[in-house]
């Protein structure tokens, strides 16, 4: 996978919208996202930005137009589950949304026991609450996939692991709609992960959001991306389990691993990150893209004004 226009779009990454449109409107930033906020309506712009650890670190060339991308891929292949937020495209990297009441934790389904939750599962802790058998191994499948939802922290802290019980009893969601959020979770995992296996990869996790409108429950954020998601090569992946070692990977934990190698976890002074790591991380991502869709990657967004036609669609319809 050479992408060799990777070495002319890490010239042009993009960092974001500024702080106000020339049209005054004001801009809302969050790690990777920018928001304008419309009344009913909000447009969100997918920076380059990357963010690991819950701290903003670097951008990552074409990462915007990817995530945006592939969310839209997803969001088409989920609505007969759960309707969606989008209205409609606005640039390769932005779109308009209706503007939902969101839930106040995030829904992170495991189909395998890796990352966060090994670690946790290592030390003797409940994952989320769950209490999972002993004997069993890193990176193993589960007999059914996890919910193992989280709270939303503040940018800069981390986010935290909630247990469905705690939700309930801390008020955070109504019951009737954790009930049909989890149910939808479990659904849209699903879909993901035979979409994902047709296409020879697997869905290992996933963080859904979710939000209301109008009483209704609408997905929101975005699906399956390589910054919600983790994904592992099929073909390997028994070979690789059995012989104890990593699966092949196709996601952003190839940063997460270098940042963890150069002893950073979020804590303290994050390390410089080159622009061969930056390029490669931008291979993953594309070839998430092409591995998840089944298209060909082109770049659009690189050579466009953002700004300025950012800018224009929030003048028409203010």
């Amino acid at each position: 996978m050479a992408y060799s226009f990777l070495e002319k779009e890490i010239k042009r990454t993009f960092q974001g919208l500024p702080e106000t449109l020339p049209c005054g409107s004001r801009v809302f930033s969050g790690k990777v996202r920018d928001i304008i906020d419309l009344g009913d309506t909000l447009v969100i712009s997918t920076s380059d930005r990357i963010s690991a650890f819950d701290r903003v670190l670097s951008t990552i060339p074409c990462k915007g137009e990817v995530l945006n991308k592939v969310a839209l891929h997803w969001f088409s292949r989920t609505e007969d589950i759960l309707p969606n937020h989008i209205i409609e495209s606005v640039t390769p990297r932005t779109v308009a949304v209706r503007k939902c009441e969101m839930l106040p934790v995030e829904v992170v389904v495991r189909g395998y026991l890796t990352g966060s939750a090994w670690r946790d599962y290592k030390a003797g802790k409940p994952v989320s609450g769950i209490a999972l058998p002993s004997g069993m191994q890193m990176n193993q499948r589960f007999e059914t996939p996890l919910i193992t939802p989280s709270t939303k922290a503040e940018q800069g802290l981390h986010d935290e692991p909630i247990s469905s019980e705690e939700i309930l009893r801390q008020g955070l969601v109504d019951p009737a709609v954790w009930d049909t959020v989890q149910k939808a979770a479990i659904a849209l995992f699903r879909r993901g992960t035979d979409d994902c296996a047709r296409q020879g990869l697997i869905l290992v996790d996933t963080k859904y959001e979710f939000g209301i409108l109008n009483g209704q429950v609408y997905l929101v954020d975005e699906v399956h991306t390589p910054d919600s998601s983790r994904f592992w090569f099929a073909d390997s992946y028994d070979q690789q389990f059995r012989a104890g070692k990593d699966p092949h990977k196709l996601d952003k934990e190839y940063l997460r691993q270098w940042l963890m190698d150069k002893g950073f976890m979020g804590d303290g002074e994050a390390p410089e990150i080159p622009d061969e790591v930056r390029i490669e991380t931008a291979r993953r991502y594309v070839g998430a893209y092409e591995g998840i869709t089944g298209t060909t990657f082109t770049p659009e967004a690189g050579g466009l004004d953002e700004v300025a036609a950012v800018d224009e669609y929030v003048k028409k319809m203010r």
